[in-house]
């Protein structure tokens, strides 16, 4: 399916780029909010967060430093307090300080209930922890209830657009490291550039066979590449921190894709010390990354 260009509008309520933000897309009667925990109060007056919708908590681990989220749902109750004030009672709760922003979803005509809100807010979480970008706190799994076949297709188009609203926000939670597309035969296949990386290393006498995917975002050594397990002394504090943190088995075999920014790194990552990473990385016909880009 092609990809077509989207029109989205961002509105800075505060005029900063740090503060409250509204958002959003031609033709879809969504509305997202990403609002400041210190600034949860002075959103008092904005009618459409009283509303039913879904939101997240986005905050970091107190211990690891990790990226966090909490999912959750809020209807309107007797009051007349709907997402705002479910966020004042998480901004109350003792276990809950971790997060920093919220970022809210409801619809400029109020028509979310019940079975809309617990279908997204399960959903969310599957396709956050599928991307695996973030650890996902909620403690219980969501139930999808019950749905209609027409009420389950039009909410999966709202998903769709929440995923790029997400992202323009700035949160990449729903957003894979690694493009996937299906082709004719069932199987999948990458729509970025794969590069690899094999060679025997000095330090432990082994064979490093990698395979890295070249992303919008920089280069993802992906998941089953085997890597050096020693570290050189001249390895960058930044890529030291990622083999350390990054999830591989007693054998070498990496057990998650990994994002690095440059392809030096990439090749650092792997090989657990400082080579050029244009040089080393090549192409199934073996061309270096280096003779790929000068070629333009």
């Amino acid at each position: 399916m092609v990809q077509r260009g989207k029109s989205i509008n961002l509105f800075l309520i505060d005029g900063n780029p740090n503060g409250r933000m509204k958002c959003t897309l031609a033709n879809w009667t969504g509305l997202a909010y990403r609002i400041p925990r210190k600034t949860i109060e002075e959103s008092q007056n904005r009618e459409e967060l009283h509303q039913t919708g879904v939101y997240f908590l986005f905050g970091a681990d107190e211990e690891t430093g990790e990226s966090v989220v909490y999912i959750g749902q809020a209807g309107v109750r007797k009051n007349g307090e709907g997402i705002l004030n479910r966020l004042k009672e998480h901004k109350r709760d003792v276990d809950k300080g971790y997060w920093t922003e919220a970022v809210l979803f409801t619809t400029s005509n109020n028509s979310f209930g019940p079975t809309e809100i617990s279908y997204l807010e399960s959903r969310f979480c599957d396709v956050a922890k599928q991307a695996n970008r973030y650890i996902v706190k909620n403690g219980n799994e969501p139930n999808l209830g019950n749905i209609t076949e027409e009420k389950q297709t039009e909410m999966e188009e709202f998903i769709d657009n929440a995923r790029i609203i997400m992202g323009a926000m700035g949160h990449k939670l729903f957003e894979e490291l690694t493009t996937k597309c299906e082709t004719s035969d069932t199987s999948e296949e990458t729509t970025n550039p794969i590069f690899y990386l094999k060679r025997n290393t000095r330090k432990s006498n082994t064979e490093v066979d990698a395979k890295c995917e070249q992303t919008n975002e920089g280069f993802v050594v992906l998941k089953g590449s085997r890597i050096e397990m020693i570290d050189s002394n001249s390895l960058p504090p930044a890529v030291k921190r990622w083999r350390e943190n990054a999830k591989v088995d007693n054998d070498g075999l990496l057990q998650e894709n990994v994002l690095c920014s440059s392809p030096t790194y990439a090749a650092a990552f792997v090989v657990g010390g400082i080579t050029s990473g244009p040089d080393s990385w090549k192409n199934a016909e073996g061309k270096t990354l280096k003779e790929i880009e000068k070629a333009g």
